[in-house]
């Protein structure tokens, strides 16, 4: 396949008026002066032609490749509250835990992620689109004997289904991976899924993070779990699911279309994304909602910026606003909080969120909370920021910032890798809830794929309808926080083994 340039000096050569002319060529007398000065510039203005053509159909070439299988009924509505009528939107809080965590009685949780995934797989009746960092649904692809795997594996088999019920599927994973060893890509494409990888490493320097799915172009999930058996018995996963809202899937069908154009091999990157890729529904002009009975301004985020037409909210910046909105509040549970950079520019400074913390729990007198997980994967650099996050605590002088670790117990699963964590990646303010697919690190903002979901509901709800999102968000948090797996950093052992050592009551 002849590239760019190999195409434009295959022009050049049969085009140029200078491929015949020879220095004996040139005569000496002024006529023949003129008549060359005015061949050079015919010829000047011809190659700078078919220069300004190449140019020209290289870019719609580009453009028709990213607008590839674009069709109407994945059109986002032209305005940002155009919904399709007698919609009944509604909004559930999804969880995970892993197996033999127990909060106690009357301990408050979501909707079982699993059997959310169940719900939407036996919803779909057209098409369902997937974006993942991964899948390893079974306990082979890495290599453990396990029979908590059966979820996943229940979970793949529905997924391998899909097509003889005349539902298309779409996957799109990420390259780099940490699934090296996983089959099950192979096995949804012998039964007719179409599969693309994402190489963010070449594009980016980063992965694919998201995770997130849209059915039948009305249901999204978006949370914290890969396609991972481990996210549905073994990680303490959350995330969110909204049922009949076209808006919205449509708004996040953009974003992995973003992902699905650029998983051909040697895309790159569209600077600026067709008007195609545009939304209407961003921070400025959030999409009104009326979910489960309560009137809401939702809207999705994405990351990196260089997958952001100007008009979407990037990730970051719908976090910033949502800690410089609140006046009560701030609670943070993430996996992974380092305000530096971890990958790309190892151990580059990155103070952004933790600045804008900070400056809330000192300005604006606003209680901060941050959980963050500590398993035994835990990157130990992460001590010295929240020890020093946690030191400003004073409540003599109004200043409200408390650091905590949620530590799973490992029991007998100690021998499965990368589980026992709270894999969460959420923050609800007394104004905001959002929930998203990112750690709080500089690369995931800036280099890898990444999205967010971020509710407002000023109303309060009726008396048949329940808490409002934010209120189930909040609950949960505060569930947490004073759990027993919630250990204050300045209890944590001097080892800092992240080894749950409270005796279960």
């Amino acid at each position: 396949m002849p590239t760019a340039s190999t195409r434009l000096r295959d022009v050049q050569e049969l085009t140029s008026p200078y491929k015949s002319l020879h220095d004996n060529y040139v005569s000496n007398t002024r006529k023949s002066k003129c008549s060359f000065s005015a061949l050079l510039a015919t010829g000047g203005l011809i190659v700078l032609g078919v220069l300004l053509a190449i140019v020209v159909i290289e870019k719609l070439k580009n453009e028709d490749q990213i607008n590839e299988d674009l069709s109407p009924h994945h059109h986002t509505p032209t305005c940002c509250n155009d919904t399709i009528p007698n919609e009944q939107s509604s909004i559930v809080l999804v969880e995970s835990f892993p197996l033999g965590m127990d909060y106690g009685r009357n301990a408050s949780t979501g909707k079982s992620l699993y059997e959310a995934w169940k719900h939407l797989l036996s919803l779909a009746t057209k098409e369902i689109a997937v974006a993942s960092f991964y899948w390893s649904l079974t306990a082979e692809d890495i290599n453990v004997n396990s029979t908590t795997d059966r979820a996943g594996r229940d979970i793949l088999e529905e997924f391998r289904a899909l097509p003889s019920r005349n539902v298309s599927v779409r996957v799109v994973t990420s390259i780099p991976t940490v699934a090296h060893n996983s089959t099950d890509l192979q096995v949804l494409k012998e039964n007719g899924i179409q599969i693309r990888r994402v190489n963010f490493g070449r594009l980016t320097k980063g992965i694919l993070h998201a995770k997130f799915w849209i059915v039948d172009g009305k249901h999204i999930y978006i949370g914290s779990a890969n396609m991972d058996w481990r996210a549905l018995t073994q990680v303490k996963e959350l995330g969110v699911v909204i049922y009949n809202s076209s808006g919205l899937a449509a708004d996040l069908h953009k974003i992995f279309q973003s992902y699905w154009v650029m998983g051909r091999s040697n895309a790159s990157i569209p600077d600026p994304w067709p008007s195609t890729y545009d939304t209407f529904i961003n921070e400025e002009r959030p999409l009104l909602l009326n979910l489960s009975g309560v009137a809401s301004q939702v809207y999705i985020t994405a990351s990196p910026p260089a997958f952001c037409p100007d008009s979407r909210t990037r990730d970051l910046d719908a976090i910033l606003s949502a800690i410089g909105g609140a006046q009560d509040f701030i609670h943070v549970s993430v996996m992974e909080y380092y305000p530096a950079s971890k990958f790309f520019h190892h151990h580059g400074y990155w103070p952004v969120i933790e600045d804008a913390l900070k400056r809330s729990a000192f300005e604006r007198n606003v209680s901060v909370c941050l959980l963050v997980s500590c398993g035994q994967e835990t990157d130990p650099s992460i001590w010295p920021f929240l020890r020093s996050l946690d030191a400003l605590h004073s409540p003599s002088n109004n200043i409200n910032i408390a650091v905590r670790l949620f530590i799973i117990p490992a029991g007998n699963q100690s021998h499965i890798p990368y589980t026992r964590v709270n894999h969460n990646k959420y923050m609800v303010t007394d104004k905001v809830a959002y929930v998203g697919t990112s750690n709080w690190s500089a690369d995931y903002f800036n280099s890898t794929a990444g999205v967010g979901l971020v509710v407002s509901q000023d109303a309060l709800p009726s008396a048949s309808s329940g808490n409002t999102f934010q209120q189930q968000l909040s609950a949960v948090f505060d569930r947490d926080w004073s759990s027993q797996f919630a250990v204050p950093l300045a209890e944590l052992k001097q080892n800092h083994d992240c080894v749950f050592s409270k005796s279960t009551p």
